[in-house]
Protein backbone atom coordinates (compact mmCIF):
# COMPACT_ATOMS: atom_id res chain seq x y z
CA UNK A 1 0.00 0.00 0.00
CA UNK A 2 1.41 3.38 -1.01
CA UNK A 3 2.19 6.05 1.57
CA UNK A 4 0.99 9.11 -0.33
CA UNK A 5 2.82 12.35 0.50
CA UNK A 6 2.09 14.33 -2.67
CA UNK A 7 -1.11 16.05 -1.55
CA UNK A 8 -0.18 19.44 -2.98
CA UNK A 9 -0.43 17.81 -6.41
CA UNK A 10 -3.82 16.27 -5.65
CA UNK A 11 -5.69 14.67 -2.79
CA UNK A 12 -7.65 11.48 -2.40
CA UNK A 13 -11.39 11.79 -2.85
CA UNK A 14 -12.99 11.79 0.60
CA UNK A 15 -15.52 8.97 1.10
CA UNK A 16 -18.16 11.53 2.09
CA UNK A 17 -17.53 13.40 -1.16
CA UNK A 18 -17.83 10.23 -3.20
CA UNK A 19 -21.18 9.47 -1.59
CA UNK A 20 -22.42 12.97 -2.38
CA UNK A 21 -21.39 12.65 -6.03
CA UNK A 22 -22.73 9.17 -6.82
CA UNK A 23 -26.45 10.03 -7.07
CA UNK A 24 -25.65 12.73 -9.63
CA UNK A 25 -23.71 10.29 -11.80
CA UNK A 26 -26.61 7.88 -12.13
CA UNK A 27 -30.18 8.51 -10.98
CA UNK A 28 -30.13 12.30 -10.65
CA UNK A 29 -28.58 13.11 -14.00
CA UNK A 30 -30.75 15.95 -15.30
CA UNK A 31 -29.48 19.18 -16.82
CA UNK A 32 -29.89 22.01 -14.24
CA UNK A 33 -31.09 24.35 -17.00
CA UNK A 34 -34.07 22.13 -17.76
CA UNK A 35 -37.46 23.43 -16.52
CA UNK A 36 -38.88 20.09 -15.33
CA UNK A 37 -38.70 18.56 -11.87
CA UNK A 38 -35.45 16.60 -12.30
CA UNK A 39 -33.78 19.68 -13.82
CA UNK A 40 -34.91 21.88 -10.95
CA UNK A 41 -33.61 19.28 -8.46
CA UNK A 42 -30.21 19.43 -10.15
CA UNK A 43 -30.33 23.23 -10.00
CA UNK A 44 -31.06 23.09 -6.26
CA UNK A 45 -28.12 20.74 -5.74
CA UNK A 46 -25.81 23.16 -7.56
CA UNK A 47 -27.12 26.04 -5.48
CA UNK A 48 -26.59 24.19 -2.22
CA UNK A 49 -23.03 23.27 -3.22
CA UNK A 50 -22.29 26.83 -4.26
CA UNK A 51 -23.36 27.99 -0.79
CA UNK A 52 -21.06 25.42 0.83
CA UNK A 53 -18.06 26.59 -1.21
CA UNK A 54 -18.84 30.25 -0.57
CA UNK A 55 -19.02 29.64 3.19
CA UNK A 56 -15.45 28.31 3.21
CA UNK A 57 -14.09 31.72 2.15
CA UNK A 58 -16.74 34.02 3.62
CA UNK A 59 -18.32 34.83 0.27
CA UNK A 60 -21.89 35.13 -0.96
CA UNK A 61 -22.97 32.26 -3.23
CA UNK A 62 -23.78 34.70 -6.05
CA UNK A 63 -20.14 35.88 -6.03
CA UNK A 64 -18.85 32.49 -7.21
CA UNK A 65 -18.34 31.43 -10.82
CA UNK A 66 -17.90 27.68 -11.22
CA UNK A 67 -15.16 26.72 -13.70
CA UNK A 68 -13.43 23.68 -15.12
CA UNK A 69 -10.49 24.10 -12.75
CA UNK A 70 -8.16 26.58 -11.08
CA UNK A 71 -6.23 27.47 -14.23
CA UNK A 72 -9.43 28.47 -16.01
CA UNK A 73 -10.53 30.44 -12.95
CA UNK A 74 -7.25 32.36 -12.77
CA UNK A 75 -7.19 33.09 -16.49
CA UNK A 76 -10.83 34.18 -16.38
CA UNK A 77 -10.15 36.58 -13.51
CA UNK A 78 -7.05 38.18 -14.97
CA UNK A 79 -8.07 38.32 -18.62
CA UNK A 80 -11.63 39.36 -17.79
CA UNK A 81 -10.39 42.21 -15.61
CA UNK A 82 -7.75 43.44 -18.03
CA UNK A 83 -9.97 43.31 -21.11
CA UNK A 84 -12.55 45.39 -19.29
CA UNK A 85 -9.96 47.91 -18.10
CA UNK A 86 -8.56 48.26 -21.61
CA UNK A 87 -11.90 49.76 -22.56
CA UNK A 88 -12.54 51.85 -19.44
CA UNK A 89 -9.15 52.95 -18.05
CA UNK A 90 -6.68 53.35 -20.89
CA UNK A 91 -3.89 54.66 -18.62
CA UNK A 92 -3.55 51.37 -16.69
CA UNK A 93 -1.11 49.24 -18.67
CA UNK A 94 0.99 47.70 -15.88
CA UNK A 95 0.49 44.35 -14.09
CA UNK A 96 2.42 42.73 -11.23
CA UNK A 97 2.95 39.19 -10.00
CA UNK A 98 5.68 37.27 -8.15
CA UNK A 99 8.48 35.00 -9.28
CA UNK A 100 7.06 32.00 -7.41
CA UNK A 101 3.53 31.84 -8.82
CA UNK A 102 2.05 28.70 -10.35
CA UNK A 103 3.48 27.97 -13.82
CA UNK A 104 0.08 28.57 -15.44
CA UNK A 105 -0.09 32.07 -13.96
CA UNK A 106 3.45 32.96 -15.01
CA UNK A 107 2.75 31.67 -18.53
CA UNK A 108 -0.30 33.94 -18.72
CA UNK A 109 1.73 36.97 -17.60
CA UNK A 110 4.35 36.21 -20.22
CA UNK A 111 1.66 36.04 -22.88
CA UNK A 112 0.29 39.37 -21.67
CA UNK A 113 3.78 40.86 -21.87
CA UNK A 114 3.95 39.81 -25.51
CA UNK A 115 0.59 41.49 -26.07
CA UNK A 116 2.02 44.81 -24.84
CA UNK A 117 1.30 44.88 -21.13
CA UNK A 118 4.16 46.11 -18.92
CA UNK A 119 4.84 43.26 -16.51
CA UNK A 120 6.72 43.35 -13.21
CA UNK A 121 7.77 40.04 -11.66
CA UNK A 122 8.56 40.62 -7.98
CA UNK A 123 11.60 38.75 -6.61
CA UNK A 124 11.41 36.85 -3.33
CA UNK A 125 13.73 36.39 -0.36
CA UNK A 126 15.44 33.17 0.70
CA UNK A 127 12.19 31.94 2.30
CA UNK A 128 10.30 32.58 -0.93
CA UNK A 129 8.39 35.65 0.29
CA UNK A 130 8.05 38.83 -1.81
CA UNK A 131 8.74 42.16 -0.12
CA UNK A 132 5.78 44.47 0.46
CA UNK A 133 8.20 47.40 0.30
CA UNK A 134 9.30 46.25 -3.15
CA UNK A 135 5.66 45.90 -4.20
CA UNK A 136 4.89 49.38 -2.91
CA UNK A 137 7.79 50.75 -4.93
CA UNK A 138 6.48 49.39 -8.25
CA UNK A 139 2.70 49.79 -7.96
CA UNK A 140 1.50 53.13 -9.32
CA UNK A 141 -1.65 54.73 -10.67
CA UNK A 142 -0.80 53.03 -13.96
CA UNK A 143 -1.02 49.55 -12.40
CA UNK A 144 -4.11 47.61 -13.41
CA UNK A 145 -3.76 44.43 -11.37
CA UNK A 146 -1.60 42.63 -8.82
CA UNK A 147 -1.74 38.82 -8.61
CA UNK A 148 -0.15 37.00 -5.66
CA UNK A 149 -0.77 33.42 -4.53
CA UNK A 150 -1.97 32.88 -0.96
CA UNK A 151 0.37 29.94 -0.32
CA UNK A 152 3.15 28.49 -2.44
CA UNK A 153 2.50 25.05 -3.84
CA UNK A 154 6.13 23.88 -3.61
CA UNK A 155 7.25 25.18 -0.21
CA UNK A 156 3.94 25.86 1.54
CA UNK A 157 5.14 29.35 2.48
CA UNK A 158 2.29 31.81 3.11
CA UNK A 159 2.40 35.09 1.21
CA UNK A 160 1.60 38.59 2.56
CA UNK A 161 -1.64 38.78 0.60
CA UNK A 162 -3.48 41.16 2.92
CA UNK A 163 -0.67 43.70 2.70
CA UNK A 164 -0.33 43.23 -1.04
CA UNK A 165 -4.06 43.78 -1.49
CA UNK A 166 -3.93 46.99 0.56
CA UNK A 167 -1.08 48.34 -1.59
CA UNK A 168 -2.88 47.49 -4.82
CA UNK A 169 -6.15 49.03 -3.69
CA UNK A 170 -4.43 52.18 -2.40
CA UNK A 171 -3.39 52.86 -6.00
CA UNK A 172 -6.74 51.89 -7.52
CA UNK A 173 -5.43 48.56 -8.84
CA UNK A 174 -7.27 45.25 -8.67
CA UNK A 175 -6.03 42.31 -6.60
CA UNK A 176 -6.22 38.61 -7.50
CA UNK A 177 -5.04 35.74 -5.32
CA UNK A 178 -4.60 32.08 -6.15
CA UNK A 179 -5.84 30.45 -2.94
CA UNK A 180 -5.81 26.90 -4.32
CA UNK A 181 -3.28 25.49 -1.84
CA UNK A 182 -4.47 27.58 1.11
CA UNK A 183 -8.24 27.07 1.11
CA UNK A 184 -9.23 24.27 3.44
CA UNK A 185 -5.78 24.22 5.08
CA UNK A 186 -5.67 27.69 6.61
CA UNK A 187 -8.44 30.28 7.03
CA UNK A 188 -9.09 32.20 3.80
CA UNK A 189 -11.16 35.38 3.73
CA UNK A 190 -12.23 36.55 0.30
CA UNK A 191 -12.71 40.07 1.68
CA UNK A 192 -9.16 41.08 0.82
CA UNK A 193 -9.49 40.21 -2.87
CA UNK A 194 -11.30 41.32 -5.98
CA UNK A 195 -10.78 37.84 -7.46
CA UNK A 196 -9.88 34.58 -5.71
CA UNK A 197 -9.20 31.18 -7.26
CA UNK A 198 -10.18 27.81 -5.76
CA UNK A 199 -9.88 24.14 -6.76
CA UNK A 200 -11.74 21.11 -5.42
CA UNK A 201 -9.07 18.46 -5.89
CA UNK A 202 -6.69 20.09 -3.41
CA UNK A 203 -9.22 19.57 -0.60
CA UNK A 204 -10.30 15.95 -1.16
CA UNK A 205 -12.81 16.87 -3.84
CA UNK A 206 -12.99 15.79 -7.49
CA UNK A 207 -10.67 16.92 -10.28
CA UNK A 208 -11.95 19.08 -13.11
CA UNK A 209 -13.90 21.58 -11.05
CA UNK A 210 -12.79 24.98 -9.77
CA UNK A 211 -14.33 28.23 -8.64
CA UNK A 212 -13.64 31.91 -9.03
CA UNK A 213 -14.75 34.46 -6.46
CA UNK A 214 -15.53 37.82 -8.07
CA UNK A 215 -16.14 40.77 -5.77
CA UNK A 216 -19.45 42.43 -6.51
CA UNK A 217 -18.78 45.32 -8.86
CA UNK A 218 -15.30 44.17 -9.88
CA UNK A 219 -14.59 44.40 -13.63
CA UNK A 220 -15.45 41.11 -15.29
CA UNK A 221 -15.85 39.65 -18.74
CA UNK A 222 -16.43 35.94 -19.39
CA UNK A 223 -14.00 33.85 -21.37
CA UNK A 224 -16.72 31.35 -22.30
CA UNK A 225 -20.06 32.86 -23.21
CA UNK A 226 -23.43 31.32 -22.43
CA UNK A 227 -26.41 31.74 -20.14
CA UNK A 228 -25.06 29.58 -17.30
CA UNK A 229 -23.42 30.99 -14.16
CA UNK A 230 -25.35 34.25 -14.53
CA UNK A 231 -23.84 34.58 -18.01
CA UNK A 232 -20.35 34.58 -16.54
CA UNK A 233 -19.28 31.11 -17.75
CA UNK A 234 -21.10 29.26 -20.48
CA UNK A 235 -21.49 25.49 -20.65
CA UNK A 236 -23.71 22.92 -18.98
CA UNK A 237 -22.87 22.80 -15.29
CA UNK A 238 -20.76 19.87 -14.07
CA UNK A 239 -23.33 18.88 -11.46
CA UNK A 240 -21.41 15.92 -9.94
CA UNK A 241 -18.23 18.00 -9.78
CA UNK A 242 -19.94 21.01 -8.22
CA UNK A 243 -21.78 18.85 -5.68
CA UNK A 244 -18.50 17.11 -4.84
CA UNK A 245 -16.76 20.46 -4.46
CA UNK A 246 -19.47 21.60 -2.07
CA UNK A 247 -19.15 18.48 0.05
CA UNK A 248 -15.36 18.82 0.10
CA UNK A 249 -15.58 22.48 1.13
CA UNK A 250 -17.89 21.62 4.02
CA UNK A 251 -15.51 18.90 5.20
CA UNK A 252 -12.51 21.20 4.82
CA UNK A 253 -14.14 23.80 7.06
CA UNK A 254 -14.54 21.14 9.76
CA UNK A 255 -11.09 19.64 9.25
CA UNK A 256 -9.25 22.92 9.68
CA UNK A 257 -9.63 22.34 13.41
CA UNK A 258 -7.24 19.41 12.90
CA UNK A 259 -4.55 21.54 11.25
CA UNK A 260 -2.48 21.38 14.42
CA UNK A 261 -2.22 17.60 14.14
CA UNK A 262 -1.19 17.84 10.48
CA UNK A 263 1.48 20.41 11.38
CA UNK A 264 2.70 18.15 14.20
CA UNK A 265 3.10 15.23 11.79
CA UNK A 266 4.77 17.47 9.19
CA UNK A 267 7.25 18.72 11.81
CA UNK A 268 7.85 15.15 12.98
CA UNK A 269 8.62 14.11 9.41
CA UNK A 270 10.77 17.16 8.74
CA UNK A 271 12.87 16.92 11.89
CA UNK A 272 13.19 13.17 11.39
CA UNK A 273 14.49 13.58 7.84
CA UNK A 274 17.02 16.20 8.97
CA UNK A 275 18.21 13.92 11.76
CA UNK A 276 18.60 10.88 9.49
CA UNK A 277 20.14 12.59 6.46
CA UNK A 278 23.27 14.59 7.31
CA UNK A 279 23.44 17.79 5.29
CA UNK A 280 19.71 17.92 4.49
CA UNK A 281 18.19 21.39 4.67
CA UNK A 282 14.66 22.82 4.55
CA UNK A 283 13.86 25.14 1.65
CA UNK A 284 11.93 28.03 3.13
CA UNK A 285 11.00 28.19 6.79
CA UNK A 286 11.47 25.02 8.79
CA UNK A 287 11.23 23.62 12.30
CA UNK A 288 14.97 24.22 12.58
CA UNK A 289 14.97 27.95 12.12
CA UNK A 290 11.75 29.98 12.24
CA UNK A 291 11.23 32.22 9.25
CA UNK A 292 8.09 32.58 7.18
CA UNK A 293 4.83 30.90 8.13
CA UNK A 294 3.81 27.85 6.10
CA UNK A 295 0.88 25.65 5.36
CA UNK A 296 0.59 22.99 8.06
CA UNK A 297 1.05 20.12 5.62
CA UNK A 298 4.10 21.02 3.51
CA UNK A 299 7.87 20.70 3.72
CA UNK A 300 10.43 21.02 0.93
CA UNK A 301 13.83 19.51 1.70
CA UNK A 302 17.08 19.43 -0.27
CA UNK A 303 19.48 16.53 0.11
CA UNK A 304 23.28 16.28 0.01
CA UNK A 305 25.71 13.45 -0.66
CA UNK A 306 28.48 12.27 1.67
CA UNK A 307 30.67 15.20 0.62
CA UNK A 308 27.92 17.72 1.27
CA UNK A 309 27.25 18.31 -2.42
CA UNK A 310 23.69 18.57 -3.78
CA UNK A 311 22.57 15.12 -4.85
CA UNK A 312 20.19 14.02 -7.57
CA UNK A 313 16.86 13.96 -5.77
CA UNK A 314 15.26 12.14 -8.70
CA UNK A 315 17.17 9.00 -7.73
CA UNK A 316 15.93 9.33 -4.16
CA UNK A 317 12.38 9.88 -5.42
CA UNK A 318 12.59 6.71 -7.52
CA UNK A 319 13.88 4.67 -4.60
CA UNK A 320 11.18 6.03 -2.30
CA UNK A 321 8.60 5.15 -4.93
CA UNK A 322 9.93 1.59 -5.07
CA UNK A 323 9.52 1.48 -1.30
CA UNK A 324 5.86 2.52 -1.70
CA UNK A 325 6.32 6.18 -0.74
CA UNK A 326 4.99 8.84 -3.14
CA UNK A 327 6.60 12.31 -2.99
CA UNK A 328 7.47 14.87 -5.66
CA UNK A 329 10.20 17.19 -6.89
CA UNK A 330 7.85 20.17 -7.13
CA UNK A 331 4.73 21.26 -8.93
CA UNK A 332 3.02 18.44 -10.80
CA UNK A 333 2.10 20.90 -13.57
CA UNK A 334 5.77 21.58 -14.32
CA UNK A 335 7.29 18.16 -13.69
CA UNK A 336 8.70 16.13 -16.53
CA UNK A 337 10.90 18.93 -17.81
CA UNK A 338 14.63 19.33 -17.36
CA UNK A 339 14.54 22.82 -15.86
CA UNK A 340 15.05 23.23 -12.09
CA UNK A 341 12.17 24.51 -9.99
CA UNK A 342 11.53 28.18 -10.74
CA UNK A 343 10.33 28.60 -7.16
CA UNK A 344 13.53 27.31 -5.59
CA UNK A 345 15.86 29.16 -7.96
CA UNK A 346 13.89 32.37 -7.29
CA UNK A 347 14.69 31.79 -3.61
CA UNK A 348 18.41 31.83 -4.44
CA UNK A 349 19.13 28.11 -4.76
CA UNK A 350 21.42 26.98 -7.52
CA UNK A 351 20.08 24.71 -10.22
CA UNK A 352 21.87 21.79 -8.57
CA UNK A 353 20.37 22.60 -5.16
CA UNK A 354 16.89 22.87 -6.64
CA UNK A 355 17.37 19.50 -8.37
CA UNK A 356 18.39 18.05 -5.01
CA UNK A 357 15.04 18.90 -3.42
CA UNK A 358 11.89 16.92 -2.69
CA UNK A 359 8.46 18.11 -1.58
CA UNK A 360 6.57 16.16 1.08
CA UNK A 361 2.93 17.22 1.42
CA UNK A 362 0.58 15.57 3.92
CA UNK A 363 -3.20 15.38 4.15
CA UNK A 364 -5.71 14.89 6.93
CA UNK A 365 -5.49 11.16 6.19
CA UNK A 366 -1.73 10.99 6.83
CA UNK A 367 -0.97 9.01 10.00
CA UNK A 368 1.87 8.95 12.50
CA UNK A 369 2.52 5.33 11.48
CA UNK A 370 3.03 6.44 7.87
CA UNK A 371 5.42 9.20 8.90
CA UNK A 372 7.40 6.73 11.01
CA UNK A 373 7.47 4.26 8.12
CA UNK A 374 8.99 6.90 5.84
CA UNK A 375 11.60 7.78 8.44
CA UNK A 376 12.46 4.11 8.95
CA UNK A 377 13.31 3.81 5.24
CA UNK A 378 15.71 6.73 5.16
CA UNK A 379 18.82 5.31 6.89
CA UNK A 380 19.01 2.36 4.48
CA UNK A 381 18.35 4.63 1.49
CA UNK A 382 21.01 7.02 2.70
CA UNK A 383 23.52 4.21 3.06
CA UNK A 384 22.77 2.81 -0.42
CA UNK A 385 22.94 6.17 -2.16
CA UNK A 386 26.11 7.22 -0.40
CA UNK A 387 27.88 4.06 -1.60
CA UNK A 388 26.33 3.98 -5.09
Amino acid sequence: MTIYLDNNATTALAPEVREAILPHLFGEFANPSSPHGPGMAARRAVGEARAQIAALIGAKPADLVMTGGATEATHTAILGALRTLEETEHTRSHIVTTAVEHPATLALFEDLRQQGWRVTILPVDSDGVPSLAALGAVVTERTALVSMMWANNETGVLMPVAGASAIAHAHGALFHTDAVQAAGRVPVDCGIADYLTLSAHKMHGPKGIGALYVRKGAPFRPLIHGHQERRRRGGTENVPGIVGFGAAASLAALWMDEAGLTAFLRDRLESGVLARWPGARVNGAGVDGGGAARLPNTTNIRFADAQGRPMDAEELLIRLDRAGIAVSMGAACSSGGNEPSHVLTAMGLTGAEAAASLRFSLSRYTTAAEVDAVLSELPALHARLMTA
